[in-house]
């Protein structure tokens, strides 16, 4: 049985339960997988916690009747995430808290205090990765619990699982891909001749680019994921200021018109690559030949392709983003967890 603190209520933590909902007897069935959430906490909702597992089933319909967990038993006003995480009797933390690429907090707090107790942890939060990797693998190690954060990178496709598993026993020297599926979208969308300005607002009306999409469209999004990348996958101490990072918002339809001339065509590619000078990360728009598979991916689809001393390039695409999508990558790690 698998008792997981749940911290952070958002789209992605409401996904990870409906999909626990609906897929249960098939998870058992399937894979001896039994899951019980001993605790929720939520800056905006409250907390509860309850040692014998909350019913799903009553939680995600008074979520969805009322917008909020107060009408739950053992609701609690304050957002105490410390108790849920020491108090609840979970051996696995969830942490599913928006990212934040200055600081890593208030997941970095969460993350860490759930090792210290002996907690695994899996999250789908950047900003701990990306700033405190290697503390945070130590902390882990010497616990002797693990640390799993495949929805980090491309949301539920395969990516650190992949290389992890599939790909073990290849050395690789290189990654570049396409982490951010707005850009893609308003690259893509700019091949008919439409202004930037234009594809960005009907990117944020459908709900693809945040109010402030700066974070997207200026390439800090996908500079994470190359940081986690290069530190995981190829072993490196990466910082965030250590990589060259340009966004698409310079890019005008004659740019885009004169790329489709070349035979190619602008993608924002983040990119590790080993050098005879050490290992040299950017995030920066390009414009890929029509013949290489990043080219060929397009609207919000993310792709990454493995430079590999056996299989040579090896590339996978699929969703990077997404309710449902990012909730399966947590599910994927609690699977690794419980296997």
């Amino acid at each position: 049985m698998v008792k997981v603190a749940l911290v952070g209520f958002g789209t992605v933590g409401q996904g990870l339960v409906e999909i626990l909902v609906e897929k249960q007897a098939e998870l058992r069935q399937n894979h001896g997988f039994d899951c019980q959430i001993c605790g929720i906490a939520d800056i905006a909702k409250g907390s509860v916690i309850d040692a014998n597992g909350l019913d799903l089933e009553i939680l995600l319909a008074s979520f969805q009747a009322h917008g909020d967990l107060r009408h739950l038993p053992a609701f609690q006003e304050k957002n105490d995430s410390d108790a849920v995480i020491r108090e609840s009797g979970a051996t696995v933390l969830v942490e599913a808290t928006p990212t934040n690429l200055r600081t890593a907090q208030p997941a970095l707090r969460h993350v860490t205090a759930a090792l210290e107790t002996g907690m695994h942890v899996v999250t789908c939060n950047k900003g701990p990765v990306a700033l405190a990797y290697a503390d945070l693998m130590a902390l882990a190690h010497k616990n002797n619990v693990e640390f799993y954060f495949e929805s980090t990178v491309m949301s539920g496709t395969p990516v650190l699982n992949l290389v992890a598993t599939c790909l073990k026993g290849c050395r690789i020297s290189g990654v570049a891909g396409i982490f951010n599926g707005t850009t893609n979208y308003i690259l893509s969308e700019m091949e008919s001749g439409r202004e930037y300005r234009d594809v960005l607002e009907e990117a944020q009306r459908l709900g693809y680019a945040e109010a402030d999409p700066s974070g997207d469209v200026d390439g800090w999004d996908a500079l994470a994921k190359v940081v986690i990348l290069a530190n995981v996958i190829m072993g490196e101490n990466l910082r965030i200021e250590d990589v060259e990072r340009q966004g698409i918002s310079h890019l005008q339809p004659k740019d885009i018109a004169a790329a489709t001339a070349q035979n190619g065509r602008w993608k924002l590619i983040g990119a590790v690559r080993r050098t005879e000078n050490g290992v040299k990360a950017s995030v920066k728009p390009l414009i890929i030949p029509l013949t290489e598979p990043l080219a060929g991916v397009m609207g919000v689809t993310n792709a990454i392709t493995f430079a590999t001393d056996l299989l040579g390039p090896v590339t996978v695409s699929g969703a990077g983003a997404g309710k449902q999508e990012t909730a399966f990558g947590l599910l994927n790690d609690l699977l690794r967890i419980d296997a």
